[in-house]
C-alpha cells in the first residue's frame, strides 16, 4: 500500500494525480455488485483513455446537495472520531502497489481501517436508517477501497445533523474481491492498449 499524504482532496494537484486511473468511487463502472462486468465499463474505459491522451480530466457533475455534503464532511469525520475515540488521518490518494495503476481516496484512515463518509439529504438518511445496511450504490466503492488498502475492515458513515448517524463496519467480500482483482487487471491492460494505439 502506497499512501500519498501531501495532496488535498479536491485540489488541482489531486485531480492531476487521478487522471486516467480507475478509482474506488467509480467501482460500479467496472464491476456490478454481483461481480460481473458493468454495462458502463466501456464508457468509463474510454473516458480514462481520453484523460490520458489529453492530460485533462472530464469535469464531473456536482449539484448543490453534493456541495453541501462536502461542506459537512469535516463535521461527520469529527463525530466519528469522537464516538470511536480514534484519530482520523486525512490523505490524498492510496495505491495498492508501486505500479500505481488504480487508487482510492478515503475520507480518512487509521492504522487499522478506512472511512467512507456520506452526508446525504434528510430523506435519504431516513431511508438508510430504515434499511439498516450498506446502501447498494456504495458496495463497490467500499470493497474497492478495501482491496486497494488491504485493510481488514472499513467504516461506512452516513451523517445528517440532528439525526441519528448510520455507522456500519464493512468486511471484505471474498467473492467480489476475487472478481475485482481479475477485472482490474483486464481493465488496466485494455486501457494501456487503447492509449498506446491512439497515441501512436
Amino acid at each position: 500500500m502506497i499512501i500519498i499524504k501531501d495532496l488535498v482532496q479536491g485540489s488541482e494537484e489531486w485531480f492531476a494525480e487521478k487522471i486516467g486511473k480507475p478509482s474506488a468511487s467509480n467501482a460500479s463502472c467496472i464491476l456490478t455488485n454481483d461481480g460481473k462486468p458493468s454495462k458502463q465499463r466501456e464508457g468509463y474505459l474510454y473516458t480514462l483513455a481520453a484523460e490520458l491522451i489529453t492530460g485533462k480530466q472530464e469535469n464531473g457533475y456536482k449539484n448543490a446537495c453534493m456541495e453541501q455534503g462536502q461542506e459537512r464532511e469535516e463535521e461527520s469525520r469529527n463525530m466519528f472520531s469522537l464516538i470511536h475515540n480514534v484519530e482520523i488521518e486525512k490523505v490524498g490518494v492510496i495505491y495498492k502497489d508501486e505500479k500505481k495503476r488504480f487508487l482510492c481516496s478515503p475520507d480518512g484512515i487509521t492504522k487499522k481501517f478506512g472511512l467512507e463518509l456520506k452526508n446525504p439529504l434528510g430523506k435519504t438518511q431516513v431511508k438508510y436508517l430504515l434499511d439498516g445496511g450498506l446502501p447498494s450504490e456504495y458496495f463497490g466503492q467500499v470493497q474497492f477501497s478495501l482491496y486497494v488498502t488491504g485493510f481488514p475492515k472499513w467504516y461506512f458513515v452516513s451523517f445528517v445533523p440532528a439525526m441519528k448517524p448510520l455507522i456500519l463496519e464493512v468486511l471484505p467480500d471474498a467473492k467480489y474481491q476475487k472478481a475485482l482483482a481479475v477485472e482490474l487487471e483486464l481493465f488496466c491492460s485494455e486501457l494501456d492498449e487503447i492509449t498506446k494505439k491512439l497515441m501512436g
